[in-house]
C-alpha cells in the first residue's frame, strides 16, 4: 500500500534526524555509531524516495542519498580496514532517545552465511517486553545471509508471578522457530549476572543492558517478516 504525503513527509523528518545524528557521530570520530546511523537513515529515506512522485522532490532525495551514501562508503572502507590489522575494538554507547539503532543495525555487520549456531546468555528474558526483544532478535538471525540452525539461551528461572508467562512465553517462541527450521535451546542458571552474545564465527558482544534497550512491540510471539525501523531507547 502507498504512503500518504503525510506519512512521507513524517519518514522523511525521522530519516533527517537520523542522518544528522550520523553526521554528529561522524565529527566526533565515532566511525562505527556513526556507519550505523547513516545505514539506518539512508534505509529510511530510501523508503520516502520510493514513494515519491514529484520529480524535482525526487531529484534532491537522490543527490542527497548519494551524499551520505558516499561518506558511508569510506567509514565502511576505513573500518573494515580497521578490522583487517587488527585493531577493530568497538564501544557503542546508546543515549537516551536515540534512534537508529536496531538489532539489525548493530549485530548484522558481525553475521554472515558462516554462522550456524549462537549463543546467548541474558538473566532476564523474562517480561512480556523481554520476550518480544528475544522474539525480534531472532528473527533477524533468521534472515539471510545468516544459515543459523541453533540458538542456545541461557538466562534465569522467574519464580514470581510472571513464571508461567515466561515459560510459555519462550516455548511459543521455540515453536515458531521449529517452523523456521532452527532448534532453540534454553537452559536456566540463578547465578548469571554477565549479558554477552557470542556467534560461531568468532565474534562476542558484551551488551551491558542485554536485549533490553527499546520498548516492547504491540505483536503476539510469531515471527514475521516485516520488522520495526525505530527503537526508542530508554535507560
Amino acid at each position: 500500500m502507498a504512503k500518504s504525503g503525510k506519512e512521507l513527509d513524517t519518514q522523511s523528518v525521522v530519516a533527517f534526524t537520523v542522518l544528522k545524528r550520523a553526521v554528529e557521530l561522524d565529527s566526533e570520530s565515532r566511525y562505527q555509531q556513526a556507519f550505523v546511523c547513516y545505514q539506518e537513515g539512508i534505509d529510511l529515506l530510501m523508503q520516502v524516495l520510493r514513494g515519491t512522485k514529484d520529480d524535482t522532490k525526487k531529484c534532491n532525495l537522490r543527490k542527497q542519498i548519494t551524499g551520505y551514501m558516499d561518506r558511508a562508503e569510506i567509514l565502511k572502507k576505513y573500518l573494515d580496514q580497521e578490522k583487517e590489522d587488527g585493531k577493530y575494538h568497538e564501544q557503542i554507547k546508546i543515549e537516551e532517545n536515540a534512534t537508529g539503532f536496531s538489532y539489525e543495525s548493530l549485530f548484522q555487520k558481525y553475521l554472515n552465511e558462516t554462522v550456524t549456531e549462537v549463543w546467548i546468555q541474558d538473566p532476564y528474558i523474562r517480561q512480556i517486553h523481554q520476550l518480544y526483544n528475544f522474539l525480534r532478535f531472532c528473527e533477524m538471525l533468521i534472515k539471510k545471509p545468516c544459515k543459523v540452525k541453533t540458538i542456545h539461551l541461557l538466562t534465569s528461572l522467574d519464580e514470581g508471578s510472571r513464571k508461567q508467562q515466561q515459560s510459555s512465553g519462550l516455548q511459543e517462541i521455540k515453536e515458531s522457530l521449529q517452523n523456521h527450521g532452527v532448534l532453540l535451546e534454553l537452559e536456566y542458571s540463578s547465578s548469571i549476572h554477565d549479558r554477552e552474545i557470542r556467534f560461531n564465527n568468532g565474534w562476542m558482544i558484551k551488551i551491558g543492558r542485554g536485549l533490553d534497550y527499546f520498548k516492547k512491540p504491540q505483536v503476539g510471539y510469531s515471527l514475521r517478516s516485516e520488522y520495526l525501523t525505530l527503537f526508542f531507547v530508554s535507560f
